[in-house]
């Protein structure tokens, strides 16, 4: 069993930042990736940050530039730095980690970006 438990959501004004974090705990081995998906009121989940092990950084064009995802291997842990957030930004952020090919999401957090 894996566990994800995020933390770091809630709202803030246009041009604000927020981090967000997600631990993974329980059978944690051969992590193939970690990131963040989203997903808007009345959209498809999509992808913003997701770092595969191994390789290069993936981002959405809407974020990037503003948003940096890392990773601490030892805590098993990834954040989500978000800067200049916009209204466009807000949804339910997830966090997702592969491990041996198999996909586990957390159990989401609200990001809302309004004045």
């Amino acid at each position: 069993q894996v566990q994800l438990v995020e933390s770091g959501g809630g709202l803030v004004q246009p041009g604000g930042s927020l981090r967000l974090s997600c631990a993974a705990s329980g059978s944690i081995f051969s992590i193939n990736a970690m990131g963040w998906y989203r997903q808007a009121l009345g959209k498809q989940r999509e992808a913003v940050a997701v770092i595969p092990s191994g390789g290069s950084t993936y981002y959405a064009e809407s974020v990037k530039g503003r948003y940096t995802a890392s990773r601490d291997h030892e805590k098993n842990t990834v954040y989500l730095q978000m800067n200049s957030l916009k209204p466009e930004d807000t949804a339910i952020y997830y966090c997702n980690v592969v491990i041996r090919g198999v996909s586990y999401w957390g159990q989401g957090t609200q990001v809302t970006v309004s004045s």
